[in-house]
């Protein structure tokens, strides 16, 4: 008899591919089945993470994916052992009416969190209810057991109700019941709340209809570096918790002006820190990996005043690495979920930071539910954050004299210690992915 056979479908970008690696990574070391990604491409291996970002968001990642349905079909006819359960993400829920291929349960793994999936379910609802744009909404609106949706928490993808995307979000919201279950990258013990409303609150479990199995966090692991960089050596030398962590993400980019106030800022603040730096949109010519023309977007004379405070990074940065370095004390994020995740199983408290995509939620969520990060008072893709703004959230989160900090890291800890609890054997995550492996018959 073959042995259990998962295939996992990965849409466009390192976004989509990392997190359906890590998750083929524990279906094989957990279960001990065999799995094979399938990643779908942008059509170019000439472009940088953060032009593939701009192109499919330019096509539409959805509508993509929805024309590759039969060439993933093809795929996986031609596969010498035949998958028994196919896992596709968010925006490859059009892949779930593929049949005839041999598989016998499909799933959805959602790389976010519960609140964004409750989110996506319920916005079929949401868009026959709520008339006019979600922007000009007076109340927040109201998922059944769950936070409120206000316009500060609002995905990209619903600012225009009559562009193409939101028409296709709105599908996936309608495909996800169709599969036989969702894999959520969370856990019981962060979103208890939210987890329970979509099992069991009347309203939104009708729309939900198929089972939830919270199998988070799963995140890069730490990579063994033999010879330690420059960015690790210099994190040697700093004190422990003091330094605090920038970085935007590989899509994350700012603005001339909005660069040189987070700088200014960071000099102001009179923290330790180590910033991972991408050429500002606004600025012409170079790459974003030419140390000349970025460090031309900061103030003059800012790399010379802040040497040996501070450290600026142009080139990729071993992230994981770094937040579990004993030297860092916060994390300034655009907080998207993979970095959250590498934040909080490091019980690394944040700046939240937000851009663009679920990261607006993700902000309110760390904020106002999980009590793990201090946000910005606008939103920055809104209005430039200034310099005294800057400085203080950096002061409230490495400082340990601020009394909102230290509540803010008590807590950052506390969810650490409950991120390790739910991978140990009997485990909420752990048992949860073994009944989803139970279910679609991959164990006994």
């Amino acid at each position: 008899m073959d042995q259990p056979h998962a295939l996992v479908v990965a849409s466009p970008g390192l976004g989509h591919l990392i997190p359906a690696l890590e998750l083929g990574n524990r279906l094989s070391s957990v279960l001990n089945i065999n799995v094979t990604i399938l990643a779908i491409t942008s059509g170019s291996s000439s472009l940088t993470e953060t032009e593939m970002i701009h192109a499919a968001a330019a096509r539409g990642t959805l509508t993509m994916m929805r024309a590759m349905t039969p060439a993933v079909r093809d795929a996986v006819k031609s596969m010498k052992q035949k998958p028994t359960v196919m896992i596709v993400d968010f925006f490859g829920t059009a892949l779930l009416s593929i049949t005839d291929v041999g598989v016998t349960a499909k799933y959805v793994n959602i790389p976010s969190h519960a609140w964004f999936l409750a989110l996506i379910v319920y916005l079929p609802v949401l868009d026959k209810v709520v008339e006019g744009e979600y922007v000009d909404i007076k109340e927040p609106m109201k998922i059944p057991g769950c936070k409120p949706v206000g316009p500060k928490e609002l995905l990209d993808t619903m600012l225009d109700r009559s562009d193409q995307q939101y028409r296709e979000c709105v599908q996936s919201g309608l495909e996800i019941p169709m599969s036989d279950g969702v894999l959520v990258n969370t856990w019981e013990e962060l979103q208890g709340k939210t987890l329970a409303a979509l099992r069991e609150d009347m309203d939104l479990n009708r729309v939900m209809k198929v089972p939830v199995y919270p199998i988070g966090p799963i995140v890069r692991s730490n990579v063994l570096i033999e010879k330690r960089n420059s960015i690790l050596e210099w994190l040697d030398k700093q004190g422990e918790r003091s330094v605090v962590y920038v970085c935007l993400g590989s899509g994350g980019t700012l603005s001339l002006e909005q660069t040189m106030e987070l700088a200014w800022g960071l000099e102001l603040s009179g923290q330790s820190f180590l910033w991972v730096l991408r050429r500002p949109v606004s600025y012409l010519g170079g790459s974003s990996k030419d140390d000349d023309q970025v460090s031309a977007c900061l103030p003059e004379g800012f790399l010379d005043r802040t040497r040996g405070v501070g450290l600026v990074v142009t080139e990729w940065a071993p992230q994981v690495e770094i937040l579990s370095h004993r030297s860092i004390g916060g994390f300034l994020s655009h907080c998207g979920w993979s970095s959250v995740l590498e934040s909080l199983t490091k019980g690394v408290p944040i700046v939240a930071w937000p851009l663009y995509a679920e990261q607006w939620m993700n902000a309110t969520m760390l904020t106002e539910e999980i009590g793990v990060a201090i946000r910005t008072s606008e939103l920055p893709s809104k209005k430039v954050i200034g310099r005294e703004e800057v400085a203080s959230l950096v002061k409230k989160i490495v400082v340990e004299e601020d009394k909102e900090g230290r509540k803010i890291k008590a807590k950052s800890a506390e969810v650490r210690v409950s991120s390790e609890r739910a991978w140990t054997h009997g485990g909420s995550s752990h048992s949860s992915l073994v009944e989803w492996a139970k279910r679609c018959r991959l164990v006994s």
